[in-house]
């Protein structure tokens, strides 16, 4: 049921963004009384699940969810019409439209996607408001949960304090974990000693091999999810149980526990814990291996936050006061999201192995239906859309738009032939990049 959840939640999504997307293309056409022969929401090659015809527009569902499409007349694109270019110019045809509009027309997708990615940031803010959990809050320092922090010297219990010598004071948890696979070097702050360490070029790669996306995590107190049946604290210890201290040695974090057991290994300690809001000591057993034969309770920023373990910072916002905050917002995704751009082009990084595909991006969806999480990821799925789509490869709409400014700075109109390649070569390259990142997903 999980994961129809998450593909149901995928399929919306890519909906709304590729009609809205389509949409802003097909307004611009129609302002400038260009013909559209097909407005599609996904492919349709050899057959439509739906299709209809409203005056010169044939309106249609496909069954490929790749994407969509406006079949605009007179335009080079996917569809290779080849035989329509061969006949004189139409007035309605969007060859004869002055390069102005015909770039308007280009751009009218992409200025959908950014619009689109504000104004749902800018609703959330309206109607959720905001919850953070500022950084300088996590006063205890970080949970090294990954190895590989650990390998380049950042131990549980440090305060990450900067990056790339900008200092994150009032950023929330949640952007500081965003930026730190962005930077080139990270501050922390250990015992009140300030301690640069360098991040390798090649780290998202490492990262990427380690094959855990967690690197750290607010420390959390040492809850009992499950007792296993094996365990000699059986009907001794519970599930929700909070254990305190171990003889005396107080457990304010679950990463704390593993070192101080290792004291008392196949001894019988005193255990102080909180059951059922009431504080006991009970005796228990440390097996020889320093353990108690439990699982530990992970918990989500949501739970964190109702436990009242982390002071997280609450705002409302006015629909006036959302507007800014939702536009800066929106441009720092954008910015985070070039950034990481930049790194998946530098093959030093390694980061282009963690290219994905639908299979990535259905996973970032809940298992549950929240429509805050699912407006939130929509929200950066349509920015990420439009900045893929400005690239200036052939066959996106950038494409059209580096070829658009060319004629307009040289005056001179590309070749259809030129274009006809132009096209079949961006093509290749979006159906090369689509196998790729989907062969990722299934190897991973």
């Amino acid at each position: 049921m999980e994961i129809v959840i998450k593909v149901s939640q995928f399929l919306l999504s890519l909906s709304i963004l590729i009609l809205l997307h389509e949409m802003g293309h097909f307004a611009f056409a129609k302002l400038f009384k260009t013909r559209v022969e097909k407005f599609y929401l996904f492919f349709n090659p050899w057959f439509s699940l739906l299709k209809f015809k409203h005056k010169e527009t044939t309106y249609g569902l496909g069954w490929l969810p790749l994407g969509g499409y406006v079949k605009i007349s007179g335009m080079i694109d996917e569809s290779m019409d080849k035989d329509q270019m061969k006949k004189p110019a139409q007035p309605w045809e969007f060859r004869s439209k002055p390069t102005w509009q015909r770039l308007l027309i280009m751009l009218g997708g992409v200025l959908v996607n950014f619009i689109l990615g504000f104004f749902i940031y800018i609703m959330i803010l309206f109607v959720w408001g905001e919850r953070t959990l500022p950084n300088n809050d996590i006063n205890d320092g970080i949970w090294a949960t990954n190895s590989l922090i650990e390998e380049l010297g950042i131990k549980t219990g440090d305060k990450i304090i900067a990056f790339n010598g900008e200092a994150v004071d009032n950023k929330s948890f949640q952007d500081v974990m965003s930026d730190f696979i962005v930077s080139k070097s990270v501050d922390i702050e250990r015992k009140g000693e300030r301690i640069t360490i360098d991040l390798p070029v090649n780290f998202i790669e490492r990262l990427i091999d380690n094959k855990s996306t967690l690197l750290y995590y607010p420390r959390i107190p040492f809850f009992i999810s499950t007792v296993s049946d094996s365990s000699e604290n059986v009907g001794i210890v519970k599930v929700s149980d909070r254990i305190l201290s171990v003889n005396s040695v107080e457990v304010k974090y679950f990463d704390q526990f593993k070192d101080i057991a290792a004291q008392f290994k196949g001894s019988v300690v005193d255990l102080k814990i909180e059951r059922d809001g009431k504080v006991m000591n009970i005796d228990a057993k440390i097996n020889s291996e320093g353990k108690l034969g439990v699982v530990p309770a992970l918990f989500n920023l949501d739970q964190l936050d109702k436990l009242g373990i982390y002071n997280f910072a609450y705002k409302k916002y006015t629909f006036t006061e959302a507007v800014p905050a939702g536009i800066d917002k929106g441009v720092n995704k954008m910015v985070n999201y070039l950034k990481q751009l930049k790194l998946i082009i530098n093959p030093n990084t390694g980061a282009y192995k963690g290219v994905g595909g639908f299979g990535t991006l259905t996973k970032l969806f809940p298992h549950v239906w929240d429509w805050q999480t699912f407006w939130e990821i929509t929200a950066v799925l349509s920015l990420m859309l439009g900045i893929m789509n400005v690239l200036p490869i052939p066959a996106l709409d950038g494409g059209h738009v580096m070829f658009l400014l060319y004629e307009m700075i040289t005056r001179r109109k590309p070749s259809e032939k030129f274009m006809e390649y132009a096209q079949i070569i961006g093509m290749l390259i979006l159906l090369t990049l689509f196998i790729y990142a989907n062969v990722n997903d299934i190897f991973r």
